[in-house]
């Protein structure tokens, strides 16, 4: 299910073709294929691991043609993919973020057209029971800028919590919370009310059929049972690192252990009413605005 026509994606491959005569830094055109990083890829290119039509490159100027010119690392050719393609899904619950599990768990892969668009792979991951927005491109060089770590990407999430969060609580959040693996930087944190609270409580799906369900953990299945239970909380939150877990570790830091948890939001991006288990092509003007918020 999807909200990008095969006729869409067929027509975006074709325009997407680049011309024979670009050329294009040897650095840069490493990263678009997913090699390295733009820095890492220069350190390839200075240790001599890298190759332009046989001949070894150490001139991090140098240029190469776009399916012109033959470039390897170590003896393996590598390839640019035929078109650069973003896609944002609204994850469903229950799948994990890999493209394949050997576990034979449902995977992401198996809700986007991965066999469409070579190369395709998530950029980040949301856990087996988050929902909401995840990102996957077969753009190596928009993969690593926005994974870096210095780069802060901001992050928002709803949060269905047991109990209520002090003051002192939220303070703690806004102001860097010391976790097992260091102290956070600071959030945007806010408990949600009335309507906020209801159109929150909408994107948890506590109530539909699937999206949340028997392939949830004890905690979230549990909450399903009475989603205006007395005594639970939403939290809206907000990010800017990608530790593994880190919300669901911030708010049980203070003691209000996460039921369910949604993305909405990623950078400039927000999923606006894409529905649950749907994906859809970034637009050129989306990107840019991903980019420019990574920098």
């Amino acid at each position: 299910m999807n909200s990008t026509t095969t006729t869409e994606l067929t027509a975006l491959q074709s325009s997407a073709t680049q011309n024979e005569s670009e050329a294009v830094r040897l650095q840069k055109y490493l990263a678009r294929c997913g090699v390295a990083s733009r820095r890492a890829s220069e350190q390839l290119i200075l240790e001599g691991h890298i190759s332009v039509n046989g001949e070894q490159v150490r001139e991090l100027g140098t240029k190469v043609r776009l399916y012109v010119d033959t470039v390897c690392c170590d003896g393996a050719e590598v390839v640019l993919p035929p078109c650069s393609v973003t896609i944002m899904l609204n994850k469903p619950a229950g799948y994990v973020t890999t493209m394949e599990d050997p576990q034979g768990r449902p995977c992401v892969s198996a809700l986007i057209p991965a066999s469409s668009i070579p190369g395709l792979y998530h950029v980040g991951r949301l856990d087996r029971d988050t929902t909401g927005l995840l990102l996957f491109s077969n753009d190596g060089e928009l993969g690593h800028l926005l994974a870096h770590p210095k780069h802060h990407v901001h992050k928002t999430y709803v949060a269905y919590v047991q109990g209520k969060p002090t003051e002192a609580g939220l303070e703690q959040l806004r102001s860097g919370i010391m976790l097992d693996d260091g102290l956070t930087l600071p959030a945007q944190v806010r408990v949600l009310e009335g309507e906020e609270r209801n159109k929150a409580m909408s994107a948890f799906a506590f109530d539909e059929a699937g999206a949340s369900g028997k392939e949830l953990a004890g905690k979230a299945r549990h909450g399903m049972k009475g989603t205006r239970e007395r005594g639970c909380s939403v939290v809206e939150i907000t990010i800017s690192e990608g530790r593994k877990r880190q919300v669901r570790r911030m708010l049980s830091a203070i003691h209000c252990p996460v039921i369910a948890l949604h993305r909405l939001q990623l950078g400039p991006l927000s999923l606006g009413d894409l529905p649950r288990g749907c994906w859809r092509i970034l637009e050129t003007e989306e990107l840019e605005a991903l980019r420019a918020a990574a920098q």
